[in-house]
């Protein structure tokens, strides 16, 4: 999904009509995983915690927009130390499919990006909802809230995925993704 008024809807279209194509003049097709790949995506994070949001194509059609990239990250960090580590691209493109997949504009807020180990250690210290060898370590890990869809629904499109983690925490209201090993929980 590209933003309103975007220049990248147009460059979607011809590349999937090339595709399209390339496939009838007897070239092999694309797959359609491998053209999502390829075409422009973007996202809207919102820190919760610092206020901040960054709004960018991560993708463009020639591939990851590194500038890009490097601004999520900033936003991502650890907001307790301001230690930034890299995230896993996955995780982008497993958000910008949920907003597909819930029909809504990729405008998440972020609860919990990359953690450092000092902060994964006190909030583990303090609940045991916190794990030891948290996904949040890696960079592996987001817990956010999606812009117009009820956290339980968002729960179960991430679930339907089946590509990692979904911890669904009703009280506190977000669902934790990750691109680990298929599981979930409810916290």
């Amino acid at each position: 999904m590209s933003p309103p008024h975007s220049p990248h809807r147009r460059q979607t279209l011809t590349a999937l009509f090339a595709c399209g194509v390339a496939g009838l003049a007897g070239v092999a097709p694309v797959r359609a995983e491998d053209a999502a790949r390829r075409a422009p995506r973007w996202l809207e994070l919102a820190s919760t915690h610092t206020g901040e949001v960054l709004s960018v194509a991560y993708r463009s059609g020639a591939g990851l927009v590194g500038e890009a990239l490097s601004g999520l990250q900033h936003l991502l960090r650890d907001h307790r130390n301001n230690q930034q580590h890299p995230m896993d691209v996955g995780l982008y493109d497993l958000l910008a499919d949920l907003a597909d997949r819930a029909g809504v504009e990729p405008r998440f807020q972020i609860i919990s990006g990359y953690r450092s180990p000092a902060s994964n250690a006190a909030l583990h210290e303090r609940s045991s909802g916190v794990a030891v060898h948290s996904m949040h370590l890696e960079g592996r890990a987001m817990d956010v809230r999606l812009h117009g869809v009820d956290c339980a629904r968002l729960a179960q499109l991430a679930l339907a995925q089946s590509r990692g983690g979904v911890g669904y925490y009703r009280r506190s209201d977000f669902v934790h993704v990750d691109t680990g090993r298929i599981r979930s929980w409810q916290g």
